[in-house]
């Protein structure tokens, strides 16, 4: 019998470098998007910062396949899952100025217990002991960070929560509806979605709710565009590098190694963005934030390896 084998031999350590530099990444960008929200309205953000990722991941598409089709096979599911994981970051986003980056970041992290308790709901995937450990433990380090009985209980700070739960319906239905994609043509669709929010965003909100900057003080989500100069240019192509690095680089990172062992190290992603609330905003975590941290840390592992 011919043994069946991987077609390409797993690179344990590229994968780990590059899923660590791909978080180191990606929380820089968020740090610093919770640093220009006081500068620049959301919508600004979403559309000038997809409008230069676009052309950076069709270059990169076309290097490696100039016979690859841009438009996606699955329109419809692709078009759904862009639309949910733009509505994961309008929640992550819109949450950044009102909490700590290391709270964001932890809650957010809950990511892996959605898509264990969904798949179990939706397409019959058993659920092991472990994994309902998991669950267990996740969210109640997510109480302990949240402690919503307390009186410094942040309302924004279920907004994470949210976009953790976006972003696993939108897995749910990569898996299921989007299989067949290339991960390129997947986070192209995602910033060509992420254009079309952000210029509805600016143009409709106006229109439909004229006095809402007035009656919530909430410029990052109400306010008009603003002035750019060389400064804020420099920090949009900041943006938009993190956002490619992002999208080629985390799904390099995922072929190039186990699942189970890259998406370990994808937690690094929370001390990065304790450090960068360190650095950049002073916001030094409590020692329940954490205990919290750790918890849903421990969990999230926890879920991820119980199908290795």
């Amino acid at each position: 019998m011919t043994e069946l084998r991987h077609p390409k031999a797993d690179n344990v350590k590229l994968a780990v470098i590059t899923i660590i530099f791909t978080v180191f990444a990606l929380s820089l960008g968020d740090a610093l998007i919770k640093g220009l929200s006081l500068s620049f309205p959301l919508w600004q953000l979403f559309v000038l910062r997809s409008l230069i990722a676009i052309p950076a991941l069709i270059i990169f598409i076309r290097l490696r396949a100039k016979s690859t089709s841009l438009m996606p096979k699955a329109w419809f599911w692709i078009t759904v899952r862009s639309l949910l994981l733009s509505l994961m970051w309008v929640a992550y986003y819109v949450a950044l100025p009102f909490i700590d980056l290391a709270v964001a970041g932890a809650v957010y992290y809950t990511l892996p217990l959605f898509i264990t308790l969904l798949a179990w709901l939706f397409v019959g995937e058993k659920v092991s002991p472990i994994a309902w450990l998991a669950i267990g433990v996740g969210f109640l380090g997510v109480i302990v960070i949240l402690r919503p009985s307390g009186e410094d209980f942040n309302w924004a700070a279920l907004l994470p929560l949210i976009s953790a739960l976006f972003y696993a319906i939108a897995m749910l239905l990569t898996r299921t509806k989007c299989h067949d994609e290339s991960p390129l043509i997947l986070g192209l669709s995602l910033h060509v979605s992420l254009v079309g929010l952000g210029l509805l965003g600016t143009f409709l909100l106006p229109l439909v709710f004229p006095e809402a900057q007035e009656l919530t003080g909430n410029a990052f989500l109400f306010g008009d565009w603003t002035t750019m100069n060389s400064t804020s240019w420099l920090a949009m192509w900041g943006l938009a590098l993190a956002a490619v690095l992002g999208s080629v680089l985390g799904a390099f990172a995922y072929q190039t190694g186990p699942s189970a062992t890259v998406a370990t190290f994808d937690y690094c992603y929370l001390a990065f963005i304790a450090l960068w609330g360190i650095i950049f905003f002073a916001e030094i975590p409590d020692v329940w934030t954490l205990v919290g941290m750790a918890l849903i840390a421990v969990a999230g592992i926890l879920a991820i390896r119980k199908t290795s």
